[in-house]
């Protein structure tokens, strides 16, 4: 562009109120201008789908298959009805979010077969300070139930059952088929090993432990007479009669 002329106009007309360029600055701008929009490509098109406007004028989320609003329904609605219902049940303290029976036994074989026997459904998990059992049967007093009946099955073997339900945790020590002392859940997570507190919390999931080469044992991969074999492995009999290995 060329410079104004004595009336305060430049050549185009218009007045020179501002810098003016070159047209090989110009060019160079454009050129600058275009090789950004090609690298952002893909920036504009995330754009676009949350505007919900695609270059041609339509409806990007709904050209991607989403709906405008951003919301995904599935295609079953069972679905979302079943994860409302277990959020909801969840907060009113009717379904616990994870709950676990803390053991000192050797073995998640073992505690699997006892689990078994007590019909008890849990994922038993192996560490050297004692196996644990992630149970699966939250509603209502399931987790306590479960509790109950392992340590009726097996008498005279301890557990402490923990319980995260509505945020809240607790952790008691069974016994025979009896609740007893109540634990502070800070001084359990101190006892128990590490991955504990983050199932308890759900930081982890079964999956994430076991990813980490932790032994998991269903008790529901084992029938009666599995479970059978297994406690003998691990019982040995003398004058003073069983004794748990």
């Amino acid at each position: 562009m060329s410079g104004g002329n004595a009336d305060g106009l430049n050549n185009d007309g218009f007045p020179n109120d501002g810098p003016s360029f070159s047209d090989e600055e110009l060019e160079a701008a454009l050129a600058g201008f275009e090789a950004e929009f090609r690298n952002d490509t893909d920036a504009s098109d995330i754009a676009d789908a949350e505007s919900g406007v695609t270059a041609d004028g339509g409806d990007a989320a709904t050209d991607a298959g989403v709906p405008s609003d951003g919301i995904v329904v599935p295609d079953d609605a069972s679905e979302l009805t079943d994860s409302f219902d277990d959020e909801l049940q969840g907060l009113l303290g009717n379904k616990a979010k994870s709950a676990i029976i803390v053991t000192q036994l050797a073995s998640a074989d073992l505690l699997a077969a006892f689990c078994q026997l007590s019909d008890v459904s849990a994922t038993c998990l192996n560490h050297a300070q004692g196996a644990v059992a992630v149970l699966r049967n939250l509603n209502g007093d399931g987790p306590e139930a479960a509790a109950r009946d392992l340590t009726t099955v097996v008498s005279g073997m301890p557990v402490v059952l923990a319980v995260n339900r509505a945020d809240k945790l607790e952790a008691t020590l069974y016994l025979k088929g009896q609740a007893g002392q109540g634990f502070a859940p800070p001084l359990l997570f101190t006892e128990t090993p590490p991955f504990v507190e983050d199932l308890m919390l759900g930081i982890a999931t079964v999956d994430d432990v076991v990813a980490q080469g932790v032994k998991a044992v269903d008790s529901g991969s084992l029938d009666r007479e599995t479970a059978l074999q297994v406690i003998a492995e691990h019982t040995r009999f003398g004058r003073g009669g069983s004794r748990i290995q």
